[in-house]
Order: structure tokens, then C-alpha cells, then sequence
């Protein structure tokens, strides 16, 4: 019985330490891409992928709506509206904003359900980027890894810059350029103040939105961006 136990507990040994290596060498490779994303502009992230396997199995030549543009390429309408809408404290923080993590926790107690998230556009990034739209904890153990590499390799304007770039703005269109080519028939350097503050509204639920652009709640919260993104500091 001994000798059994001990070549378990070996044979368990071994599994950890391989799964540790796996790990080890998966970040590795993370960071490696990051940090060549300093200067190169990503082409595809993990959520683009997924969303375009989406749309192809309902139809096949199904395409995303994506265009890079540079930074100075963004309105700062935008940029304005997106730190007042989605991290006010983003040139302030090194990718984690407790303060507004433990809100959006007790926000989250208090209503039963999850209304309120408290990432940061660091965080947002490293989803976007790498991972799933699967909500588990060791995403979020990734993700956190995964902030700090990006917070640490690039400046706050590259931040923002692949940020704007990426996110989802509606079925299947993706970055400033090609939300403002399909909302409003312009580029992302011409966007207004209140084209730039509504797009902003999207960013949590852009797939709705895009399908119901004169819902309640989306107006009223351009009203209330449009009046913060004075008071917005920008890259």
C-alpha cells in the first residue's frame, strides 16, 4: 500500500508540475505577443474570432466590420466619452481600479445579480485580446496576469489606442472606425460630441444597442456622458 500511495503521489507530482510548465509557457507566449503589439497593430483578437465563428455558422461568408486607424485618427470626442464612460480613472491607475471593483461589488450584492463590473479598459483589453466571453474564475486570474503584462509593456496612449481599435460596437463591427462608418456614415476623426457620447453608451451591450439605438436607458446615459466627457483626461 505504501509503495501505491507513493507512485500516486508521484504520478500526481508529475501532472502538477507539467500543468505549471503549460502555464508557464502559455504566458510566455502572451507576453511575447504583447509585447510586439507595441508595435505592431493587431490584426485579430480571441473575442473577434469568436464572434466571426458566430456569425459564420448562421452564415458562411459572414464578415466583421473592422478597420485600424491610428490614434490621432480618433476624435478625442470619443476618447473623452470612452474614459467617462467606462474608466474615469484611467491615467491614474496601473490597470486595476479597487476602489471602483469593490463599487461594483457591493452594487452586485445589493441587487442580487451582476449590474456593474469595475474593469478598467486595461482589463477590457486583456479579455478582448486572449480570452473567452466565458465568466469563471480562472479567467479572471488570467486576466488579471495578462493586465499587468500589458500595463507594463506599453504606455496609457498604445492602451487606448488598441483599445479603440478592438472593442465590439455592434454585430459583428468592431473599433471606432467602423462603428462610426456604420452608425453614422463618417470616419472616427469626424464624430460629434453626441455621436461620440452615444457610441460610448454601447460599449456595454453593443449587440442590443445596435438593434435598438433609441432604447431609454441608451439616451439617457449619452445625456449623462456628454456632460462628463468635459472633465475626462485623455492619452
Amino acid at each position: 500500500m505504501a509503495k501505491g500511495k507513493v507512485g500516486v503521489m508521484g504520478w500526481l507530482g508529475r501532472a502538477v508540475a507539467c500543468l505549471l510548465l503549460l502555464l508557464l509557457l502559455w504566458n510566455a507566449w502572451m507576453l511575447a505577443q504583447i509585447v510586439a503589439w507595441r508595435w505592431i497593430n493587431p490584426g485579430q483578437t480571441a473575442f473577434m474570432a469568436e464572434q466571426l465563428e458566430r456569425l459564420q455558422a448562421q452564415d458562411p461568408a459572414a464578415e466583421l466590420k473592422f478597420t485600424w486607424v491610428d490614434y490621432a485618427q480618433i476624435s478625442p470626442n470619443l476618447k473623452r466619452a470612452v474614459v467617462a464612460a467606462e474608466d474615469a480613472k484611467f491615467l491614474n491607475h496601473e490597470g486595476f481600479d479597487w476602489e471602483g471593483m469593490q463599487a461594483a461589488w457591493e452594487k452586485n450584492l445589493q441587487k442580487g445579480r451582476i449590474v456593474a463590473g469595475g474593469s478598467t479598459i486595461s482589463q477590457q483589453l486583456a479579455k478582448n485580446l486572449f480570452l473567452s466571453s466565458s465568466r469563471n474564475p480562472l479567467r479572471k486570474v488570467q486576466e488579471a496576469i495578462l493586465t499587468v503584462m500589458i500595463e507594463a509593456c506599453w504606455d496609457k496612449q498604445r492602451i487606448f489606442e488598441v483599445y479603440l481599435n478592438v472593442i465590439e460596437w455592434g454585430d459583428g463591427v468592431f473599433g471606432a472606425e467602423a462603428a462610426a462608418r456604420h452608425y453614422y456614415k463618417t470616419s472616427a476623426k469626424r464624430l460629434g460630441a453626441g455621436q461620440a457620447a452615444k457610441l460610448a453608451s454601447m460599449v456595454t451591450n453593443p449587440r442590443y444597442y445596435d438593434k435598438n439605438r433609441s432604447d431609454r436607458r441608451l439616451l439617457r446615459k449619452t445625456a449623462i456622458i456628454q456632460r462628463r466627457m468635459a472633465y475626462a483626461d485623455i492619452p
